[in-house]
Order: C-alpha cells, then sequence, then structure tokens
C-alpha cells in the first residue's frame, strides 16, 4: 500500500518524515557521536530516548532510507545501524539547525561546540566531513591527505568540557 502524505511539499514531506521529537536525535546521535548500536543509542543519548520510542525510531528511519541495518561483524548478537547517502546528506541541515539553536536557545557551551566548529569551517568541513561519513557508513575510499573532522569535532568537544565555565 502506498503511503498517504497531507501534500507533495517538499517541506510537509521532510517534516513528515523527519519531524517528530526524536528522529533527527537519533540521526544526530549515529552521525556525531558514532553510536552505532541499540544499546549505544539507548543509555548514551543526552536527552534519554524511551526503548519503546527508539525502537519505533529506528524502523522508521529504516523504512525510509535514512539508515540501514546490518548484522555486526564483531559481535553475534548485535546489530549496527549506519546512514544511507540520504541521511549523510543532512549535514548541511544539521549544521543549520545547531547553529540556529546556539544562537536563539540556552544550548550549553560544551554541546555547541560541534556546532560551532561546523558553522565556522563552512561548507568545505561539512563536504569533509560527509566525505568521512561515506567511509564510516558507505565503504567510500578515503580521500587523499584527508584530515578527520570527526577527530576536530571531538578534540573541541573534550576541550570544551576541560575549561573552566565563564
Amino acid at each position: 500500500m502506498a503511503e498517504v502524505h497531507r501534500s507533495g511539499c517538499p517541506i510537509n514531506l521532510s517534516v513528515e518524515v523527519l519531524g517528530d521529537s526524536w528522529s533527527l536525535v537519533v540521526v544526530r546521535d549515529i552521525m556525531f557521536g558514532s553510536r552505532r548500536h541499540y544499546r549505544q543509542l539507548l543509555n548514551e543519548s543526552e536527552e534519554g530516548i524511551a526503548s519503546n520510542i527508539l525502537s519505533d525510531r529506528l524502523k522508521r528511519l529504516i523504512s525510509n532510507g535514512l539508515i540501514t541495518k546490518a548484522q555486526d561483524p564483531t559481535h553475534r548478537q548485535r546489530q549496527i545501524y549506519s546512514l544511507t547517502e540520504q541521511s549523510i546528506q543532512l549535514v548541511p541541515v544539521l549544521v543549520q539547525l545547531g547553529s540556529w539553536g546556539r544562537r536563539f536557545l540556552p544550548a550549553s557551551r560544551e554541546l555547541s561546540i560541534r556546532a560551532q566548529v561546523l558553522e565556522e569551517g563552512g561548507p568545505q568541513l561539512w563536504e569533509d566531513f560527509m566525505q568521512e561519513l561515506r567511509m564510516l557508513h558507505l565503504g567510500a575510499e578515503p580521500a587523499e591527505g584527508a584530515v578527520s573532522v570527526m577527530e576536530r569535532l571531538e578534540q573541541a568537544y573534550r576541550d570544551a568540557l576541560a575549561a573552566p565555565s565563564g
């Protein structure tokens, strides 16, 4: 049976897929937190997602082509979730959401630092990050001389945690 949509408006269609309270948070955790297993997504999210909600969102994201699920080659009883190209293409959207949230909402300094680094790095850094995600999630070949954006973001986060508040 074909899925019924309220309209063919691209904003409406995007909101129907991503506009609930958790889908983008799950994508964020896979993308920026390298949380690729169910237990990591459940236990390591800042927001404390309930297990039934997480299960539902993972199923929805899979059915909408934003993530895939496969057997984890390192552990027979675990599944590994991977981003698809469709979700990797959300990087600029997530950067803009993070930038907006940093400006207009009471975001914490340490949880804002990744958004700040990406915003300041601009579209070239976003593309470098997207290429790194393609390597990790889609098996793409690394670009020659590529520097890890994920490592840069993680170091900025660690530095923000270590810095005195003020």
